[in-house]
């Protein structure tokens, strides 16, 4: 073997020195290095179970979720119905009353346009049989009794009043 460049004892030694090594090794870093893999491999598969039920909560808490969107949706649109049925009939509340209101405005116009028209016919009368007491007693330059002239020309406007409505 010495021809070969083996050295028997040197390669006893080595071969010696070497198993004393793996020996050490085995007894100082092989079993704490495994022990250390070990933990870290139930730490992972602990920490993926963890994981695996953090997923089921939040799947869980998704399905809660959205069951409470849709709830919160169903009362939100109710909310709407009844604020749209309560403005509708508010509406037709304030029109009903707008119109009561039009109307009675309209009517006390119209008792006043009359009221004014008979006042505006009163005084036209008036002045009209002050006029012709006045011009009666121009033409016949003498004053007439005026009592009795303004009852003869009320009659006369009355006649000619209720000829013009027949």
């Amino acid at each position: 073997m010495e021809g070969l460049g083996i050295n028997l004892p040197s390669l006893l030694a080595q071969i010696v020195n070497f198993a004393i090594l793996l020996g050490i090794l085995y007894l100082v870093a092989y079993k704490p290095i495994m022990r250390m893999l070990d933990e870290r491999s139930r730490r992972i598969k602990e920490s993926m179970e963890q994981t695996e039920e953090i997923k089921q909560q939040v799947e869980k808490a998704e399905e809660e979720f959205k069951k409470r969107i849709e709830q919160a949706g169903r009362k939100g649109q109710e909310i709407i119905d009844q604020a749209v049925l309560t403005g509708e009939e508010v509406g037709q509340k304030v029109r009903a009353e707008a119109k009561k209101e039009a109307e009675a405005l309209l009517a006390r116009a119209r008792a006043e346009i009359r009221r004014e028209r008979d006042e505006v016919i009163d005084e036209l009368r008036q002045e009209f049989a002050d006029l012709t007491i006045l011009a009666a007693g121009k033409v016949i330059e003498q004053s007439l009794d005026k009592e009795a002239h303004r009852q003869l020309i009320d009659r006369v406007l009355e006649e000619s009043t209720e000829l013009k409505k027949g």
